[in-house]
């Protein structure tokens, strides 16, 4: 190869490398766009109370939301609190949620985090992330996504279409969960931090798509210079 095309190409690798990060200014007028759109977003699983919301996160890994929904609806009239799934059984939660992915080992976490909320927290929720990520079945998304939704905390929930969005859309680029969230805790505006998980993984979920993103739908459209942008 000749040099000088070599030292072309190295040269063009090198101005690829990273993605670019958004202006603060662009960071903000999306997020505000996304506020007015939707002002008050809200999770799509169905909870009664904390410990419900915690179980339903957990059995929602690799699997939808509505499909979730439609198996904890009779589960959680059964059980409610820990002690009501302890007394349940993991064979009876199992055919709760037969219908869910990975059922089997699932109804096993459940049932094994009830039993450690009861022994180590007299059966209520902990409001650290520490503590929940030494449940069964709890990892970091999970926990950062009960604290916000149970407790108010201004956590980052990193999902597939949230990863999606904060590398197409120049957020926060990263290679992993972890550094997508605590890149955008960098950058979004504290005012927008409690509700923006929700409002990304909804865009992502329902106009951002991976394959087809619906851009002549996006309230952000205008802001966005990704190359996958369609109109």
């Amino acid at each position: 190869m000749p040099k000088a095309l070599a030292a072309a190409r190295k040269a063009l690798s090198k101005k690829r490398g990273k993605p670019k990060q958004l202006d603060p200014t662009a960071i903000h007028a999306i997020f505000a766009r996304l506020r007015d759109a939707n002002p008050e977003p809200k999770g799509e699983l169905e909870y009664v109370n904390p410990y419900t919301l915690l179980v339903a996160v957990v059995l929602s890994a690799q699997a939808t939301d509505s499909g979730v929904n439609k198996a904890t609806r009779a589960l959680f009239a059964a059980a409610d609190t820990p002690q009501k799934m302890v007394a349940l059984g993991e064979e009876k939660v199992r055919d709760y949620v037969k219908t869910i992915g990975l059922y089997r080992n699932k109804a096993k976490n459940v049932v094994a985090l009830s039993e450690k909320l009861i022994a180590d927290h007299g059966g209520e929720i902990p409001r650290s992330r520490e503590e929940l990520e030494k449940l069964p079945g709890v990892g970091r998304k999970t926990a950062n996504v009960v604290l916000n939704i149970a407790f108010g905390e201004e956590t980052i929930a990193v999902d597939t279409h949230l990863f999606r969005l904060s590398n197409r859309l120049r957020l926060a680029p990263g290679k992993t969960p972890l550094e997508v969230e605590l890149g955008l805790q960098k950058v979004i505006p504290r005012e927008f931090m409690r509700h923006a998980h929700h409002w990304l993984i909804l865009h992502g979920r329902y106009i951002c798509k991976a394959i087809r993103p619906e851009c002549e739908k996006c309230v952000i459209a205008e802001l966005c210079t990704s190359a996958d942008k369609r109109i």
